[in-house]
């Protein structure tokens, strides 16, 4: 069945996906050339590698730099991984200066939803539960909007939820999970700091430790 698979499909997918040539000779095999179809099949390998690999002890990694429109935006970013030698790879290195500019652009306030602050949350739920509401739902009705609302919130203020600036289709969580599947080794965002020259305060986020979330 392989020698059907075009050899430039397999090469587009690899460099769409970053998964390796292998997995994606079998993810087009499997959808019979449909490259949207055999991404999809990746992301789904990804963000299960990833989960089964979340648990593990992320101590080495890198910190990276991005200054964009002329310096007057930086980032200032730890992403943490298993080994030093994967913190030396391209591919590591290639992530780290993605989720640096994806930060520059689109400025999140939180790595991810655990590592939004209490006051924070109550504050959005007592907004939203007010607008709600005033449009007369009943209290269960009134919580499922609160809830889809959160969903949004989220997406909108934690670096993981949000949308990948340069591709829409998938998270920087997505993102980061098929290098976890490429690479063999947990990744992860421990903190990053956003500076913009003239603004009033800049963003400093930094992510709770498994082991203290999980408690």
């Amino acid at each position: 069945m392989s020698e059907k698979i075009n050899a430039s499909l397999v090469k587009e997918l690899r460099e769409k996906s970053g998964a390796p040539m292998g997995d994606c000779l079998k993810a087009l095999q499997e959808t019979k050339g449909n490259i949207e179809e055999a991404f999809v099949v990746l992301r789904k390998r990804g963000m299960a590698s990833a989960q089964k690999k979340a648990s593990r002890t992320t101590n080495e990694g890198a910190v990276g730099t991005y200054i964009h429109a002329g310096g007057k935006i930086g980032v200032l970013l730890e992403l943490n991984c298993e080994s030093d030698f994967v913190a030396r790879t391209d591919d590591f290195q290639e992530l780290m200066k993605d989720i640096a500019m994806h930060i520059a652009a689109s400025d999140p306030r939180y790595v991810k939803p655990e590592d939004v602050s209490a006051d924070d949350l109550e504050r959005e739920k007592d907004v939203y539960r007010a607008q709600a509401a005033a449009t007369g739902k009943p209290a269960p009705v009134i919580e499922k909007i609160v809830d889809g609302k959160m969903a949004k919130f989220y997406e909108e203020v934690c670096l993981l939820e949000q949308p990948f600036i340069k591709d829409q289709t998938i998270s920087v969580k997505e993102l980061i999970a098929t290098k976890v599947g490429k690479l063999g080794e947990n990744i992860t965002v421990r903190r990053f700091a956003r500076f913009k020259v003239g603004a009033p305060e800049w963003t400093v986020a930094q992510t709770k430790p498994v082991e203290a979330a999980a408690g």
